[in-house]
């Protein structure tokens, strides 16, 4: 089966045109359904190390892009996930200055910067060691996938109640519980 390394000296540099995506769609679909479970899909994803693809990147990217709600992915729906990736991985290069194949705590605070977030170096630090599931202190692709789009959920839940516009916010508990959740699968 082929594998969708994320391997900096493996990743694809060339855009693949529909008739190679459905190709490897069809490589993927190891039980010939015509869907990709998340099983599959965490074993056609490798992450640059030796560890699987995050069980829970997979489980969020999948609920972002399962239309139908059935807990697999289509062709259409896979096709739009593939793209979703490669976004992320040209990201996650750029970032990646030293070529390690993983993000620093120093190239996580340029990542995040160039986003839009302003926060602290201690603060970054804390998410390294939440999304760093190797104990390097860097985190891989999977896993800085996962980070962002959590970053950016709980962002989004903040946001309407931080009326001001100065980074500070008053909740209800249950407003706070309702943003958490957003983000927990």
């Amino acid at each position: 089966m082929p594998v969708f390394s994320v391997q900096l000296v493996h990743l694809r540099t060339t855009v693949m045109n529909n008739q190679q995506v459905q190709s490897f769609f069809q490589q993927v679909d190891r039980d010939n359904s015509g869907s990709i479970s998340p099983m599959e899909l965490q074993q056609a994803l490798h992450n640059g190390l030796s560890t699987q693809f995050n069980m829970k990147t997979i489980e969020l990217m999948m609920a972002m892009f399962d239309r139908d709600l059935n807990g697999t992915m289509s062709f259409p729906e896979f096709s739009q996930l593939f793209g979703y990736v490669q976004q992320w991985m040209n990201c996650f290069r750029q970032f990646d200055q030293d070529r390690s194949g993983t993000i620093s705590c120093n190239e996580m605070q340029t990542a995040l910067t160039s986003f839009g977030f302003r926060l602290s170096p201690q603060f970054i630090n804390l998410l390294i060691r939440k999304f760093d599931r190797t104990k390097r202190g860097q985190i891989a692709f999977d896993d800085f996938i996962y980070c962002c789009v959590c970053l950016q959920s709980l962002t989004s839940g903040f946001i309407p109640y931080d009326r001001n516009k100065n980074g500070i916010a008053q909740f209800t508990y249950e407003q706070f519980l309702t943003a958490a959740f957003a983000v927990v699968s």
